[in-house]
């Protein structure tokens, strides 16, 4: 083979051309022509055993020119890319081809390169930080929803108020027709919960039990595409109407829902387990807007092609993450409601992000001269043995070590970066913007 004619445009595309011998095209033609014989039907041969001469006799000598160079193409393209020392990205394109009087074939390709990466200010990086904090208000409103959670449901002989639990049967009309899922019996249901649609729980309170009655209520337009945006009339009946008496916040309530034996001990655990997941949050938001504003820093231009594959990877996570690895990737993208353009406008932002993020990592490890050590590595699998156990070693072997390392680095890179930032106090507009503290338990 010989590469010729290479020609890089703005360091971001490379076209260039392979000249494959006529002995190797030749083969491919062959090659093609064996693969697709059985589908050629010929007057006067059996199917599939008419000779190649034939057919091309009948078809053209080109015929089967084109399955020729889909079949060498992989292999032109890697010779030219390690001849020529090119790092390219995506998928390449065969441009053309043609084929010479001495039967050697040329083919042209169009590929993206990996990016040039210019880097800008990476070291000392400022980044707006608030010190975590649990305030007794937050401690307060844990125990609240900690003692809602325990509570008792008591019958009571009066009507329905928000935040009782009440049982009843109910079954849904539209335009006079029962409809699929809308009927249920000895429901229970929390008045206030929001479980049901907008408007329902709110037409229950008043009633008691025993008592029947009809809910109007309208679906939302986002709801099952047969009953979006109607209007229905639930028929309902009371069953029973329980109020809730909450559990009294004292020690006994403590050794109930937890393993300490006073009141206090639990609320002191409670806010160090509220301040320790805080301050995770506060830091791994501090190191998000330090890396962030080392990629705002550098110039890259990012091929079209490194996004796209970002994307379908976001696409390949949420079909793990679901179970559904076999689902073709059209069918995935319409179970989300979404075309392939909608799908693309709306993973571009995500994954361009993540491409730069990881381009300005690899050129950070790159300049800085970051590696993965034996250390690290054994690190990575001592972490994997305490997640999975047993199935630790199975899964070591399945793991793609390249992969690994190049996440080490990354990780690595990142962790230097914001070794030298600075923790600024937020600006108020900054301070506004932060989410309130999560709130969790232990019980």
């Amino acid at each position: 083979m010989l590469v010729k004619n290479v020609e890089k445009k703005d360091n971001s595309t490379a076209i260039f051309q392979v000249e494959v011998e006529a002995e190797a095209f030749e083969k491919a033609v062959n090659a093609a022509y064996r693969k697709a014989k059985n589908s050629i039907f010929i007057s006067g041969f059996r199917k599939g055993k008419a000779p190649r001469v034939v057919i091309e006799g009948m078809y053209g000598s080109d015929v089967f020119y084109d399955d020729a160079v889909e079949v060498l193409a992989p292999e032109a393209f890697e010779f030219a890319v390690k001849a020529e020392g090119l790092e390219t990205v995506g998928a390449p394109a065969i441009a053309d081809y043609s084929v010479g009087d001495d039967k050697a074939c040329t083919v042209t390709f169009t590929t993206d390169l990996y990016p040039v990466v210019t880097l800008g200010e990476y070291k000392g990086l400022e980044a707006p930080y608030s010190e975590p904090s649990v305030s007794d208000e937050v401690i307060d409103s844990q125990l609240a929803d900690i003692r809602k959670r325990n509570a008792r449901y008591v019958d009571v002989d009066r009507p329905v108020q928000d935040g009782d639990s009440i049982v009843l049967d109910f079954e849904g009309f539209v335009d006079g027709v029962p409809f699929d899922g809308g009927k249920a019996e000895n429901y229970t249901l929390e008045i206030g919960s929001g479980m049901f649609i907008p408007g329902f729980e709110e037409q229950l309170v008043g009633m008691a039990s025993g008592q029947e009655g009809e809910v109007h209520v309208t679906f939302p337009e986002q709801y099952a595409e047969n009953l979006a945006g109607k209007d229905a009339t639930f028929k309902v009946k009371v069953h029973a109407v329980r109020e809730p008496q909450l559990p009294e916040l004292d020690d006994e309530f403590a050794k109930d829902v937890s393993e300490f034996d006073t009141l206090e001990e639990y609320k002191a655990d409670l806010r160090k387990t509220m301040l320790e997941r805080e301050t995770e949050r506060a830091e791994n938001g501090f190191k998000d807007a330090v890396i962030d504003k080392a990629v705002e820093n550098m110039t890259v231009t990012v091929p079209e092609s490194m996004i796209a594959e970002q994307a379908d990877e976001f696409l390949r996570n949420y079909a793990s993450n679901m179970g559904a690895m076999n689902v073709p990737r059209a069918e995935l993208i319409k179970s989300l409601g979404l075309t392939e353009e909608s799908f693309a406008q709306m993973m571009r932002p995500g994954a361009e992000r993540q491409v730069k993020t990881e381009l300005m990592l690899d050129a950070v490890a790159k300049a800085e001269g970051i590696e993965a050590t034996d250390e690290d590595k054994e690190e990575f699998y001592k972490k994997l043995a305490e997640d999975y156990g047993d199935q630790a070693e199975n899964i070591k072997k399945m793991i793609d070590e390249t992969l690994m390392v190049r996440d080490i680095v990354r990780r690595k890179a990142a962790d230097f970066i914001c070794a030298s930032a600075v923790k600024t106090e937020p600006k108020p507009e900054e301070a506004a913007e932060e989410d309130a503290p999560e709130q969790e338990s232990k019980d």
